[in-house]
């Protein structure tokens, strides 16, 4: 069964909320879910770009208010 996990890495800077998405990605199940919470404008590019690199699929990017609410799931 998969899992959705928050990870809130709002008020950090580049590269930090990267590394805790790559963190919790390495901890993470096949199939599950993560949603990455960052208030860092440079998310919005640097994780999609990641996310290509190491094969995982991006679900969804939008901006609340002053956070970014990215959405990806670990497929290998």
């Amino acid at each position: 069964m998969s899992e959705s996990k928050i990870i809130d890495a709002r008020n950090t800077f580049c590269p930090g909320p990267l590394m805790e998405l790559i963190t919790y990605m390495k901890q993470a199940n096949v199939g599950d879910t993560l949603e990455l919470l960052s208030t860092d404008d440079g998310s919005a590019a640097d994780v999609p770009e990641w996310i290509h690199k190491v094969g995982h699929e991006m679900v969804s990017s939008e901006k609340i208010e002053e956070t970014w609410h990215i959405k990806v799931r670990k497929i290998k």
